[in-house]
């Protein structure tokens, strides 16, 4: 039977040999929002030179993709950063994610539906490293205490193996990331949303919110 995987402790091994070997290697790193990623780039900073992608063909409608890329971009430019940290946006293609969606519609978060669109981001991500040349890519999905961590980064190396770039497996929520996360997203005054983006998490969200009342 095979052990769990220690996503986090495989991470910080990793970024213990790059110091050692005094490397500061190039990292991608797909970004879903600006609150999950302020954690993670304050922690990554200190090992990477970024170029953090903002590909979410899911978040709907318009204006609230929008509104999530310049949250990001205001944060890279008022953080702190020990390395360089770059904003690649990726094309706004929310045809592609209803297409991915099809015949899913009435699955419950979570499930098959959220599983295939970690793919289709990781994809683009995947690709995008390969192209601009990084060494490394990863998400900031692992942050979410709602995802799964496992099938991210499941898909994640597959994903890496296919586009020839490694993928660096993560679990952003350990040691206290998720708190962080909220701290910074209040410390910056960052917008956040009560959805994940798709408007099948927001149908969700609106019903959990009617069975509060």
């Amino acid at each position: 039977m095979n052990q769990k995987r220690n996503y986090q402790k495989e991470m910080e091994a990793k970024l213990e040999e790059f110091a050692r070997e005094g490397r500061v290697p190039k990292l991608l790193l797909h970004s879903c929002c600006a609150p999950c990623s302020s954690y993670v780039l304050e922690y990554l900073t200190e090992h990477f030179e970024i170029c953090d992608f903002f590909y979410n063909p899911n978040i709907s409608p318009a204006e609230e993709y929008q509104k999530r890329v310049d949250e990001l971009r205001r944060l890279v430019e008022e953080m702190p950063k020990s390395h360089s940290i770059k904003v690649l946006e990726g094309a706004y293609e929310p045809e592609r994610f209803f297409e991915m969606a099809k015949g899913m519609e009435d699955l419950p978060e979570g499930g098959e539906r959220c599983f295939a669109c970690y793919e289709l981001r990781l994809r683009e991500a995947a690709k995008e490293a390969a192209e601009v040349g990084c060494d490394f890519f990863t998400t900031t999905l692992t942050i979410s205490p709602l995802k799964n961590a496992a099938k991210l980064n499941e898909i994640g190396e597959k994903m890496g193996e296919i586009y020839g770039v490694p993928y660096l497996v993560s679990d952003f929520k350990k040691k206290n990331g998720f708190k962080r996360s909220t701290e910074l997203s209040r410390e910056y005054g960052l917008y956040r949303q009560n959805y994940c983006g798709c408007v099948f998490s927001k149908r969700e969200a609106m019903e959990r919110e009617k069975g509060k009342a």
